[in-house]
Protein backbone atom coordinates (compact mmCIF):
# COMPACT_ATOMS: atom_id res chain seq x y z
CA UNK A 1 0.00 0.00 0.00
CA UNK A 2 2.83 2.43 0.81
CA UNK A 3 4.61 1.62 -2.89
CA UNK A 4 0.95 2.71 -4.09
CA UNK A 5 1.02 5.77 -2.99
CA UNK A 6 4.16 6.55 -3.42
CA UNK A 7 4.26 5.92 -7.19
CA UNK A 8 3.16 9.07 -8.19
CA UNK A 9 6.10 10.93 -6.16
CA UNK A 10 8.20 8.64 -8.05
CA UNK A 11 7.31 9.05 -11.67
CA UNK A 12 7.17 12.83 -10.66
CA UNK A 13 10.95 12.44 -9.23
CA UNK A 14 11.92 10.46 -12.29
CA UNK A 15 10.18 12.65 -15.04
CA UNK A 16 12.50 16.03 -13.72
CA UNK A 17 15.57 14.02 -13.98
CA UNK A 18 14.56 12.94 -17.36
CA UNK A 19 13.75 16.38 -18.45
CA UNK A 20 16.81 17.77 -17.09
CA UNK A 21 19.03 14.87 -18.83
CA UNK A 22 17.08 16.01 -21.86
CA UNK A 23 18.16 19.70 -21.81
CA UNK A 24 21.58 18.57 -21.42
CA UNK A 25 21.16 15.78 -24.58
CA UNK A 26 20.30 18.95 -26.60
CA UNK A 27 22.78 21.51 -25.74
CA UNK A 28 20.53 23.78 -23.94
CA UNK A 29 22.43 23.09 -20.79
CA UNK A 30 26.15 22.78 -21.10
CA UNK A 31 28.48 19.94 -20.56
CA UNK A 32 32.23 21.08 -20.25
CA UNK A 33 34.75 19.17 -21.25
CA UNK A 34 38.48 18.96 -20.26
CA UNK A 35 41.65 17.56 -22.28
CA UNK A 36 42.67 16.07 -19.42
CA UNK A 37 41.65 11.86 -18.54
CA UNK A 38 38.46 12.20 -16.93
CA UNK A 39 37.42 9.04 -15.46
CA UNK A 40 34.06 8.88 -13.77
CA UNK A 41 32.78 6.15 -11.65
CA UNK A 42 28.73 6.23 -10.03
CA UNK A 43 25.89 4.38 -9.86
CA UNK A 44 21.89 5.02 -10.79
CA UNK A 45 20.88 4.19 -6.95
CA UNK A 46 21.99 5.27 -4.12
CA UNK A 47 23.30 3.36 -1.77
CA UNK A 48 26.57 1.21 -1.37
CA UNK A 49 27.14 -0.41 -4.79
CA UNK A 50 30.74 -0.57 -4.33
CA UNK A 51 32.39 2.58 -5.98
CA UNK A 52 35.15 2.96 -3.43
CA UNK A 53 36.57 0.13 -3.85
CA UNK A 54 36.65 0.08 -7.31
CA UNK A 55 37.95 3.86 -7.48
CA UNK A 56 40.68 2.26 -5.45
CA UNK A 57 41.34 -0.79 -8.09
CA UNK A 58 41.48 2.27 -10.36
CA UNK A 59 44.03 3.89 -8.49
CA UNK A 60 46.18 1.45 -8.23
CA UNK A 61 46.02 0.02 -12.13
CA UNK A 62 47.09 3.87 -12.82
CA UNK A 63 49.94 4.05 -10.92
CA UNK A 64 52.38 4.38 -13.64
CA UNK A 65 50.21 5.83 -15.88
CA UNK A 66 50.45 9.42 -14.89
CA UNK A 67 49.95 12.09 -12.45
CA UNK A 68 46.71 10.77 -10.81
CA UNK A 69 44.13 12.35 -8.58
CA UNK A 70 40.62 11.75 -7.07
CA UNK A 71 38.11 14.20 -6.96
CA UNK A 72 35.00 13.66 -4.57
CA UNK A 73 31.88 15.28 -3.27
CA UNK A 74 33.19 14.72 0.48
CA UNK A 75 29.76 13.73 1.61
CA UNK A 76 28.78 14.57 5.18
CA UNK A 77 32.09 16.96 5.56
CA UNK A 78 31.77 19.78 7.58
CA UNK A 79 33.28 21.91 5.02
CA UNK A 80 32.73 23.68 1.84
CA UNK A 81 34.02 24.30 -1.45
CA UNK A 82 37.11 22.92 -3.31
CA UNK A 83 39.50 21.65 -0.60
CA UNK A 84 42.71 19.51 -1.82
CA UNK A 85 43.78 17.32 1.01
CA UNK A 86 46.52 17.42 2.81
CA UNK A 87 48.56 15.29 5.86
CA UNK A 88 46.63 16.93 8.65
CA UNK A 89 42.82 16.19 6.59
CA UNK A 90 40.36 14.45 8.70
CA UNK A 91 36.77 13.04 7.55
CA UNK A 92 35.32 16.23 8.74
CA UNK A 93 37.40 18.42 6.31
CA UNK A 94 36.87 16.19 3.27
CA UNK A 95 34.97 13.23 4.09
CA UNK A 96 35.75 9.43 4.66
CA UNK A 97 35.93 8.15 1.11
CA UNK A 98 38.64 10.90 0.27
CA UNK A 99 40.22 10.54 3.12
CA UNK A 100 40.92 6.75 2.58
CA UNK A 101 42.47 7.36 -1.09
CA UNK A 102 44.23 10.21 1.00
CA UNK A 103 45.45 7.80 3.60
CA UNK A 104 46.95 4.96 1.41
CA UNK A 105 47.95 6.65 -1.81
CA UNK A 106 50.63 9.07 -1.13
CA UNK A 107 51.02 9.32 -4.93
CA UNK A 108 47.39 11.04 -5.65
CA UNK A 109 46.35 14.44 -5.33
CA UNK A 110 42.97 13.64 -3.20
CA UNK A 111 40.37 16.98 -3.81
CA UNK A 112 36.88 17.62 -3.04
CA UNK A 113 34.11 19.50 -4.37
CA UNK A 114 30.47 19.72 -5.04
CA UNK A 115 30.93 21.63 -8.18
CA UNK A 116 32.90 19.59 -10.05
CA UNK A 117 33.50 21.65 -12.77
CA UNK A 118 35.69 23.73 -10.57
CA UNK A 119 36.88 20.97 -8.73
CA UNK A 120 38.56 19.98 -11.73
CA UNK A 121 39.78 23.57 -12.98
CA UNK A 122 41.61 23.66 -9.41
CA UNK A 123 43.05 20.42 -9.48
CA UNK A 124 44.39 21.53 -13.21
CA UNK A 125 45.89 24.51 -11.99
CA UNK A 126 47.38 22.64 -9.10
CA UNK A 127 51.54 22.05 -10.26
CA UNK A 128 52.57 19.70 -11.19
CA UNK A 129 48.80 19.45 -12.47
CA UNK A 130 47.18 15.41 -12.45
CA UNK A 131 46.81 14.21 -16.44
CA UNK A 132 44.24 11.76 -15.20
CA UNK A 133 41.21 12.36 -12.93
CA UNK A 134 39.27 9.89 -10.82
CA UNK A 135 35.64 11.53 -10.49
CA UNK A 136 33.73 9.39 -7.49
CA UNK A 137 29.96 9.28 -7.49
CA UNK A 138 29.67 11.94 -10.83
CA UNK A 139 27.11 10.26 -12.56
CA UNK A 140 24.49 12.61 -12.73
CA UNK A 141 26.45 15.52 -12.76
CA UNK A 142 26.15 15.99 -16.00
CA UNK A 143 27.59 19.38 -16.14
CA UNK A 144 31.10 17.72 -16.68
CA UNK A 145 31.75 15.26 -19.19
CA UNK A 146 33.81 12.49 -18.79
CA UNK A 147 35.68 10.80 -20.91
CA UNK A 148 35.45 7.38 -19.58
CA UNK A 149 32.00 6.63 -17.79
CA UNK A 150 31.52 3.19 -15.33
CA UNK A 151 28.49 2.36 -13.59
CA UNK A 152 28.72 0.10 -10.64
CA UNK A 153 25.41 -1.57 -9.78
CA UNK A 154 24.90 -4.10 -6.88
CA UNK A 155 24.20 -7.84 -8.15
CA UNK A 156 21.51 -8.38 -5.11
CA UNK A 157 20.28 -4.74 -5.97
CA UNK A 158 20.57 -4.81 -10.05
CA UNK A 159 19.34 -1.35 -11.53
CA UNK A 160 17.02 -3.03 -13.72
CA UNK A 161 14.56 -4.68 -10.81
CA UNK A 162 15.30 -1.20 -8.90
CA UNK A 163 12.53 1.24 -9.05
CA UNK A 164 12.55 5.17 -8.87
CA UNK A 165 12.91 6.71 -5.45
CA UNK A 166 11.08 6.72 -2.86
CA UNK A 167 9.65 3.47 -3.80
CA UNK A 168 13.23 1.88 -4.70
CA UNK A 169 16.44 3.48 -4.76
CA UNK A 170 16.94 4.59 -8.06
CA UNK A 171 18.62 8.28 -8.76
CA UNK A 172 16.97 8.57 -12.45
CA UNK A 173 15.09 6.35 -14.71
CA UNK A 174 16.78 2.84 -15.99
CA UNK A 175 17.26 4.33 -19.34
CA UNK A 176 19.54 6.29 -18.21
CA UNK A 177 22.39 3.59 -18.25
CA UNK A 178 23.24 4.16 -21.67
CA UNK A 179 25.11 6.99 -21.07
CA UNK A 180 27.90 4.26 -19.27
CA UNK A 181 30.62 3.05 -21.48
CA UNK A 182 31.51 0.21 -18.80
CA UNK A 183 28.95 -1.55 -16.26
CA UNK A 184 29.82 -2.95 -13.56
CA UNK A 185 28.33 -5.63 -11.89
CA UNK A 186 29.62 -5.74 -8.27
CA UNK A 187 29.18 -7.89 -4.67
CA UNK A 188 28.77 -10.76 -7.72
CA UNK A 189 28.26 -13.93 -5.52
CA UNK A 190 31.50 -15.95 -5.13
CA UNK A 191 30.23 -19.19 -6.25
CA UNK A 192 28.01 -17.92 -9.10
CA UNK A 193 27.67 -19.96 -11.94
CA UNK A 194 28.17 -19.60 -15.75
CA UNK A 195 24.53 -19.53 -16.38
CA UNK A 196 23.37 -17.27 -13.55
CA UNK A 197 25.87 -14.81 -15.37
CA UNK A 198 25.05 -15.45 -18.57
CA UNK A 199 20.62 -14.59 -16.71
CA UNK A 200 22.03 -11.30 -15.38
CA UNK A 201 23.77 -10.28 -19.03
CA UNK A 202 20.61 -10.82 -20.46
CA UNK A 203 18.64 -9.01 -17.78
CA UNK A 204 21.45 -5.58 -18.67
CA UNK A 205 20.89 -5.85 -21.99
CA UNK A 206 23.80 -4.00 -22.63
CA UNK A 207 24.06 -2.06 -26.10
CA UNK A 208 27.15 -2.43 -28.26
CA UNK A 209 29.24 0.40 -27.28
CA UNK A 210 28.77 -1.08 -23.75
CA UNK A 211 31.56 -3.31 -21.85
CA UNK A 212 30.03 -5.28 -18.77
CA UNK A 213 32.25 -6.79 -16.16
CA UNK A 214 31.30 -8.93 -12.70
CA UNK A 215 33.22 -8.32 -9.78
CA UNK A 216 33.41 -9.20 -6.10
CA UNK A 217 34.57 -8.16 -2.90
CA UNK A 218 37.86 -9.83 -1.78
CA UNK A 219 38.46 -9.34 2.02
CA UNK A 220 41.94 -8.88 3.25
CA UNK A 221 43.32 -10.10 6.94
CA UNK A 222 42.14 -7.59 10.46
CA UNK A 223 44.29 -5.83 11.34
CA UNK A 224 44.12 -3.77 14.95
CA UNK A 225 44.13 -0.07 14.93
CA UNK A 226 46.07 -0.08 18.27
CA UNK A 227 48.90 -1.90 17.14
CA UNK A 228 48.77 -1.73 13.46
CA UNK A 229 51.54 -4.76 13.22
CA UNK A 230 49.24 -6.92 14.82
CA UNK A 231 46.97 -9.00 12.45
CA UNK A 232 44.49 -11.51 12.84
CA UNK A 233 43.97 -14.31 10.12
CA UNK A 234 40.76 -15.13 9.02
CA UNK A 235 41.27 -18.44 8.61
CA UNK A 236 43.58 -19.77 11.31
CA UNK A 237 42.07 -16.86 13.92
CA UNK A 238 38.80 -15.83 13.75
CA UNK A 239 36.94 -18.71 14.85
CA UNK A 240 37.95 -18.12 18.35
CA UNK A 241 36.13 -14.83 18.32
CA UNK A 242 32.87 -13.86 18.71
CA UNK A 243 32.59 -10.54 16.65
CA UNK A 244 30.64 -7.45 17.21
CA UNK A 245 30.97 -5.87 14.19
CA UNK A 246 29.68 -1.88 14.41
CA UNK A 247 29.58 -0.02 11.12
CA UNK A 248 28.09 3.25 9.07
CA UNK A 249 28.09 2.08 5.94
CA UNK A 250 24.70 1.45 3.88
CA UNK A 251 25.40 -1.91 3.14
CA UNK A 252 27.07 -4.48 5.80
CA UNK A 253 25.64 -7.43 4.65
CA UNK A 254 28.36 -8.71 2.49
CA UNK A 255 31.02 -7.99 5.14
CA UNK A 256 28.54 -9.89 7.83
CA UNK A 257 27.80 -12.79 5.71
CA UNK A 258 31.62 -12.86 5.19
CA UNK A 259 32.60 -13.02 9.28
CA UNK A 260 29.60 -15.30 10.15
CA UNK A 261 31.59 -17.68 7.73
CA UNK A 262 34.54 -18.13 10.09
CA UNK A 263 33.85 -16.59 13.67
CA UNK A 264 32.47 -17.97 16.20
CA UNK A 265 29.26 -15.22 16.30
CA UNK A 266 28.38 -12.13 15.18
CA UNK A 267 26.71 -9.40 16.22
CA UNK A 268 26.18 -6.45 14.51
CA UNK A 269 25.57 -2.67 16.07
CA UNK A 270 24.31 -0.44 12.81
CA UNK A 271 24.87 2.93 12.56
CA UNK A 272 23.89 5.52 9.50
CA UNK A 273 25.47 5.88 6.78
CA UNK A 274 28.96 7.91 6.92
CA UNK A 275 27.91 8.60 10.71
CA UNK A 276 30.74 10.17 12.42
CA UNK A 277 31.34 9.15 15.91
CA UNK A 278 31.39 10.63 19.38
CA UNK A 279 32.82 9.66 22.54
CA UNK A 280 28.83 8.19 23.70
CA UNK A 281 28.72 6.32 20.27
CA UNK A 282 32.11 4.31 21.35
CA UNK A 283 31.14 4.13 25.32
CA UNK A 284 28.20 2.54 24.27
CA UNK A 285 29.86 0.29 22.08
CA UNK A 286 32.67 -0.98 24.62
CA UNK A 287 30.20 -1.56 27.52
CA UNK A 288 27.90 -3.95 25.02
CA UNK A 289 31.49 -5.54 24.01
CA UNK A 290 31.92 -5.88 27.83
CA UNK A 291 28.70 -7.48 28.63
CA UNK A 292 30.03 -10.56 27.11
CA UNK A 293 31.93 -12.68 28.87
CA UNK A 294 31.71 -16.31 28.16
CA UNK A 295 34.07 -15.88 25.38
CA UNK A 296 36.81 -13.50 23.87
CA UNK A 297 34.85 -11.01 22.02
CA UNK A 298 36.03 -8.83 18.71
CA UNK A 299 35.89 -5.11 17.83
CA UNK A 300 35.79 -5.27 13.96
CA UNK A 301 34.84 -2.35 11.87
CA UNK A 302 35.52 -1.17 8.34
CA UNK A 303 38.21 0.86 6.49
CA UNK A 304 35.39 3.87 5.95
CA UNK A 305 34.49 3.55 9.57
CA UNK A 306 38.15 4.13 10.72
CA UNK A 307 38.78 6.71 9.12
CA UNK A 308 35.68 8.46 10.86
CA UNK A 309 37.27 7.30 14.27
CA UNK A 310 40.00 9.28 14.28
CA UNK A 311 38.44 12.16 14.96
CA UNK A 312 39.98 14.38 17.74
CA UNK A 313 37.14 13.96 20.16
CA UNK A 314 36.96 10.23 19.59
CA UNK A 315 40.49 8.78 18.55
CA UNK A 316 42.14 8.81 22.02
CA UNK A 317 38.88 6.22 23.55
CA UNK A 318 38.97 4.33 19.73
CA UNK A 319 42.76 3.58 20.41
CA UNK A 320 42.33 2.17 23.68
CA UNK A 321 39.49 -0.34 22.49
CA UNK A 322 41.99 -2.21 20.32
CA UNK A 323 39.38 -2.38 17.56
CA UNK A 324 40.25 -4.60 14.58
CA UNK A 325 39.68 -3.24 10.75
CA UNK A 326 38.58 -5.44 7.59
CA UNK A 327 40.21 -4.23 5.01
CA UNK A 328 38.25 -5.04 1.44
CA UNK A 329 39.55 -5.03 -1.98
CA UNK A 330 37.54 -5.39 -5.54
CA UNK A 331 38.74 -7.81 -7.99
CA UNK A 332 36.68 -9.08 -11.16
CA UNK A 333 35.47 -12.77 -11.80
CA UNK A 334 36.66 -12.94 -15.11
CA UNK A 335 38.16 -10.50 -18.08
CA UNK A 336 40.14 -8.81 -15.50
CA UNK A 337 42.55 -8.51 -17.71
CA UNK A 338 39.86 -6.89 -20.56
CA UNK A 339 39.14 -4.36 -18.01
CA UNK A 340 43.00 -3.26 -17.31
CA UNK A 341 43.24 -2.89 -21.11
CA UNK A 342 40.02 -1.02 -21.70
CA UNK A 343 41.32 1.33 -18.67
CA UNK A 344 44.79 1.95 -19.50
CA UNK A 345 44.44 1.81 -23.47
CA UNK A 346 41.87 4.83 -22.47
CA UNK A 347 44.38 7.23 -20.56
CA UNK A 348 47.55 6.46 -22.82
CA UNK A 349 45.47 7.98 -26.06
CA UNK A 350 45.93 11.36 -26.68
CA UNK A 351 42.73 12.96 -25.25
CA UNK A 352 41.74 15.07 -28.85
CA UNK A 353 42.44 12.53 -30.70
CA UNK A 354 40.11 10.07 -28.18
CA UNK A 355 37.01 13.15 -27.90
CA UNK A 356 37.38 13.15 -32.07
CA UNK A 357 36.77 9.46 -32.64
CA UNK A 358 35.49 7.96 -30.44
Amino acid sequence: MLKIVLYPLAWLYGCITLLRNCLYDWHILKETRFDSHLIGVGNLAVGGAGKTPLVEYLIRLLKEEGRLATLSRGYKRKTSGFILADEQSTALDIGDEPLIYNTKYTHVKVAVDANRVNGVKKLLATKPSPSIILLDDVFQHRAIKCGLSIVVTDFNNLYVTDEMLPVGTLREFRSGILRADVIVISKTPDKITPVEMRTTLKDIKSRAHQYVFFSYLKYGELYSITHPAETLSTLNDLYKYRVIAFTGIANAQPMLTYLKEYAMEVRHLPFADHHHYVEKDLLDIERFKNSFTDAPTLLVTTEKDFMRLKDVNSWAIAKRMNIFVLPVEVTFKDKEEEFNTLITTYVRTNRVYHQKYS
